[in-house]
């Protein structure tokens, strides 16, 4: 996938948001190979998380609204916990009920970041950080992450926000 195939690095994030929906609709309507599914599911959700949280959120900390990066982050986690345990295997029986309800986090996480006038997206726009420069170093990273993915697999998603002790 030529990193020219898009403009910046929202474009880049909306592609990928765009994909995994179709996903979801995928697992949604299928009657087999809901696993092999979920697994490309939670593949793409990692390697999105991966990138936004290395790359992206980070070059926007002070830039934008820090409620908008703290809330992604949270999000993020809560997605993380039903990644890790779907991807962990789909001999349970609430299997199809949580990649359903993950569909739903991540729908909501993507409207977020995708909304008009104040949505995570819309404030970046806003700022004086290269887009393109950005997706650059996105693209090379989930290039590599992607091929982790193809060669050995992808650990288990790492939470991002720490948990302060009572």
């Amino acid at each position: 996938m030529p990193k020219t195939q898009f403009t910046d690095a929202i474009a880049l994030l909306k592609a990928d948001h765009r994909k995994v929906e179709d996903l979801f609709d995928k697992f949604e309507k299928a009657r087999s190979n809901k696993q092999k599914i979920a697994e490309e599911i939670c593949n793409e959700l990692k390697i999105h998380a991966a990138i936004e949280e290395e790359i992206f959120y980070p070059s926007f900390r002070g830039k934008i609204e820090d409620d908008v990066l703290n809330e992604a982050y949270v999000e993020h986690d809560g997605v993380k916990v039903l990644v890790n345990d779907i991807a962990s295997g789909g001999d349970d029986e609430f299997y199809d009920a949580k990649v359903t309800v993950l569909g739903e986090k991540v729908r909501h996480h993507v409207h977020e970041e995708e909304r008009r006038g104040d949505g995570m997206f819309a404030q970046v726009r806003k700022t004086e950080v290269d887009l393109v420069e950005l997706r650059d170093r996105m693209m090379a990273r989930k290039q590599e992450l992607m091929q982790q993915a193809k060669s050995g697999g992808l650990p288990p998603a790492q939470l991002a926000v720490v948990q302060l002790a009572a």
